[in-house]
């Protein structure tokens, strides 16, 4: 495994490289993080993961600053999946030049998690721009816990570039609840309680099937139930095309998509 600390170490020891797969992570790697690595490696006869954290994509400076690091960890991991190459840049190495225009979300895209987190996407989108500008990646491997973001990053980058994104579906654990480095903040009994709020809304999307009737108004019922139940701030729970994102009246290529925070971590999810 090659850990790459620059862009001279990443051009020298990509130039001869072919077929290669990308998994973009800011570290705090988990069981989410090495399925799309092995689906990479199935698929691609090269793999680079990169490990930054974009301070550009937080909206919140605390979040940015408490965001989980454990590098030693991170490494080890990579080094046994038999990883290729390991870029772990600094910030000038991604943002060594200015943008002559910004990257603006446009009004329709303004949604879900757009709505609550102003400027994140649009990191994200920069970040990955940068990302696949200087790697050059045949594919790119991404999760769909974050699918605003796999949306939106697949959009802009299918526009710019050869590489293609992979979706890859959400990995969860015995409890339903989704991998995410962000769960490292959380306890057990915290861990458990957001389970079953999962649990409650893939009960809750199986039986509306069932039901028949005003779907937007059960959801609506939902949200206050879920609020008293669980004690919860719930950020936003939409039923979604999962084509385009619009808002739907009907199951069908829809997902529920929802946000909401346990002891002021913010955790989202779609089912």
């Amino acid at each position: 495994m090659k850990i790459l600390l620059n862009n001279d170490d990443l051009i020298e020891a990509l130039k001869n490289v072919k077929n290669l797969g990308f998994v973009p992570t800011m570290g705090g790697l988990h069981k989410g993080h090495i399925s799309l690595i092995k689906k990479c490696q199935k698929k691609c006869k090269n793999t680079i993961v990169s490990i930054f954290v974009n301070p550009t994509q937080f909206n919140n400076k605390k979040d940015y600053t408490s965001y989980p690091r454990n590098y030693k960890k991170d490494l080890n991991l990579l080094k046994k999946l038999n990883v290729n190459f390991v870029y772990k840049p600094n910030f000038k190495d991604i943002y060594n030049f200015k943008r002559p225009k910004k990257i603006k979300l446009i009004k329709k895209d303004k949604i879900l998690c757009a709505k609550f987190r102003k400027g994140h996407f649009e990191g994200v989108i920069d970040v990955m721009d940068r990302l696949t500008s200087l790697i050059k990646p045949n594919k790119i491997y991404m999760g769909e816990k974050d699918f605003q973001q796999l949306f939106l990053v697949k959009n802009y980058i299918k526009k710019r570039y050869k590489s293609t994104i992979v979706p890859c579906k959400t990995i969860r654990d015995i409890n339903k609840l989704p991998f995410s480095s962000r769960n490292l903040h959380l306890n057990t009994r915290e861990l458990r309680e957001a389970g079953k709020i999962t649990q409650n809304l893939i009960t809750f999307k199986k039986k509306l099937s069932k039901k028949g009737g005003n779907i937007n108004h059960l959801i609506e019922q939902k949200k206050i139930e879920l609020t008293k139940i669980f004690k919860i701030k719930l950020e936003y729970l939409e039923l979604r095309n999962k084509f385009n994102l619009r808002l739907s009246r009907s199951l069908k290529n829809s997902k529920i998509f929802f946000a909401f925070y346990i002891n002021k971590i913010r955790l989202i999810d779609n089912i």
